[in-house]
C-alpha cells in the first residue's frame, strides 16, 4: 500500500480524484499545489499498480469475442498499415464488455494464435477482420466470422463486425493523443492505464483506490 502521510489525506484524496478525472501532471499540479515531479512520481505507481492487477485479471474470454490488432505512435507520418513502424498491439473485446490489450512484435499468425488460445476459451464465437493471420481460428475450436473492410464490409446479417473493439481503440487514441508522444519505454503503462480506464469507467475511483491498498 502507498504511504500518503507525507502529503496529507485530504491531498491523498485530491490527488486520486484528479488522476481519475484524467487530469496531467501539470494540471493536476496546479489544482493540488503538489510539485509537479511529486505527481509524476505518484502518478508512475499509480499505472504500474495498475498494469499488475490488469495482467491479474486477464484472460477467461469466451461467448461472442471481438480480436483485432491495432498500431500506436511511431516516426512514419503519412503511414498506416501493418507495414509501418509502430508499436502494434493486439486486443481482445468480449462484446458489451471488457477488453484485454497486449503489445506484440508483429502481427503474425505465430504471435496472435498463441494469445487468443491463452486467453479465449474454445468454442466461443469470434468476430475479426480479413487479415491472414486470423485464416485458422475455426481449426482452434473457435467458431470464426469475419468482415473484409477492403471491401466496406463493416457487419453483415449474422453479426460479424468488430465495432467494439475498434471504438476502443479510436477512444485509446484520442486519449493518449493528449501526452503529445509517450517513450516506448512507458507506453506499456499508458495502455494498462487505459485499458482500466475502459473497463471500470462507472467505479474508477473506488476501484484504484482498492488496487492501491492490495498491489
Amino acid at each position: 500500500m502507498i504511504k500518503y502521510s507525507k502529503i496529507g489525506k485530504r491531498t491523498w484524496v485530491h490527488l486520486k480524484r484528479c488522476f481519475c478525472d484524467d487530469l496531467t501532471a501539470l494540471q493536476t499540479a496546479k489544482a493540488t499545489g503538489l510539485n509537479r515531479n511529486t505527481i509524476n512520481r505518484y502518478y508512475r505507481i499509480f499505472r504500474e499498480k495498475i498494469a499488475r492487477h490488469q495482467e491479474s485479471v486477464s484472460g477467461g474470454f469466451s461467448g461472442q469475442v471481438e480480436l483485432d490488432e491495432s498500431y500506436f505512435g511511431g516516426r512514419n507520418k503519412g503511414r498506416r498499415g501493418r507495414g509501418t513502424e509502430k508499436i502494434p498491439v493486439f486486443g481482445i473485446k468480449k462484446r458489451n464488455g471488457r477488453v484485454y490489450t497486449q503489445i506484440i512484435k508483429n502481427a503474425t499468425s505465430a504471435e496472435i494464435r498463441p494469445i487468443i488460445k491463452e486467453f479465449v476459451r474454445k468454442g466461443s464465437t469470434v468476430y475479426t477482420d480479413g487479415w491472414r493471420a486470423y485464416d485458422s481460428l475455426v481449426l482452434d475450436g473457435y467458431k470464426h466470422f469475419r468482415i473484409n473492410h477492403q471491401q466496406f464490409q463493416y457487419s453483415n446479417r449474422k453479426g460479424a463486425h468488430v465495432n467494439g473493439i475498434e471504438n476502443f481503440w479510436s477512444y485509446a487514441k484520442r486519449r493518449l493523443a493528449k501526452f503529445n508522444g509517450i517513450r516506448a519505454k512507458d507506453f506499456y503503462l499508458h495502455l494498462k492505464e487505459t485499458e482500466f480506464r475502459y473497463n471500470e469507467k462507472p467505479n474508477l475511483y473506488q476501484k484504484l483506490s482498492l488496487i492501491l491498498k492490495i498491489f
